[in-house]
């Protein structure tokens, strides 16, 4: 067996502590991006729940004014995505929802440049951009409210459907939606919205509550005493990746 001769002078090769940073990403970093892999199952789970649901029932073959709600096919989103606040009766199809796309984007945008600010040890700069992204959280989360009231309550009209009531089809008339009926179409359709708009919802709340610690410890000094500002980029992939899956249910239940 060959003996280890340590030559004198010479540097003994350094064994992996695990103090080398994988891509240079410190371990708050990678265990963020861990996380958030973790979230995309769960998020792509739900989205493919909804994508098989959704092409198990028919579509509506009519003209597009010809459409009326019903729980024989699914439901057309510009007819059922058309309020805006304010304006009531006036039919504005997907404007609010663009609106509130818009919001959530601008959101990333300023968070954005808070982490760039954090970067330059700038605490003023990260102090303003992060209230503008907790205005934007709190705008979005406060639209999505709205949202779910119109949805809950539904039109003035409501929709004359058949349900079975005893074990026989009757006719009813439908007002806004819940967990077991749906003016605007099947009841499978409502629980989707409510569970996966619900649970980005979560998330954006989530995120907004995490923001407002950051924007608390960057304006009483405390990232300045670190040295460093590596927990806004951190909160700031979390804030990205909400935003980013907006996009995919923003795709999946307004424009498919």
């Amino acid at each position: 067996m060959a003996a280890h001769v340590t030559t004198p002078g010479a540097v003994e090769p350094k064994m992996w502590l695990g103090g080398i940073e994988p891509m240079k990403a410190s371990y708050g970093k990678l265990m963020m991006w861990f996380f958030l892999i973790s979230d995309t199952f769960t998020f792509s789970a739900l989205l493919v729940a909804y994508g098989t649901a959704r092409f198990s029932f028919p579509a509506f073959t009519g003209k597009h004014e010809d459409f009326t709600f019903s729980n024989m096919y699914w439901p057309v989103p510009e007819r059922v995505y058309e309020a805006v606040p304010f304006l009531h009766g006036v039919s504005l199809p997907l404007v609010f929802v663009g609106i509130m796309t818009f919001i959530l984007i601008a959101s990333s945008v300023t968070m954005v440049l808070a982490v760039e600010a954090g970067h330059r040890m700038d605490r003023a700069n990260v102090e303003k951009y992060m209230l503008w992204t907790i205005l934007g959280g709190f705008t979005f989360l406060g639209c999505q409210a709205w949202e779910w009231s119109h949805f809950i309550h539904g039109t003035d009209a409501g929709t004359v459907m058949k349900v079975i009531e005893h074990g026989t089809w009757v006719e009813k008339t439908i007002f806004g939606a819940n967990l077991t009926e749906n003016q605007y179409g099947p009841p499978a359709f409502a629980d989707f919205f409510f569970f996966i708009t619900g649970f980005h919802g979560t998330h954006v709340f989530s995120g907004v509550i995490l923001n407002i610690l950051i924007f608390f410890r960057a304006a009483t000094g405390f990232y300045d005493k670190r040295g460093s500002y590596e927990m806004v980029e951190k909160v700031g992939l979390y804030w990205h990746f909400v935003d980013l899956v907006w996009v995919f249910v923003f795709t999946f239940f307004y424009l498919v």
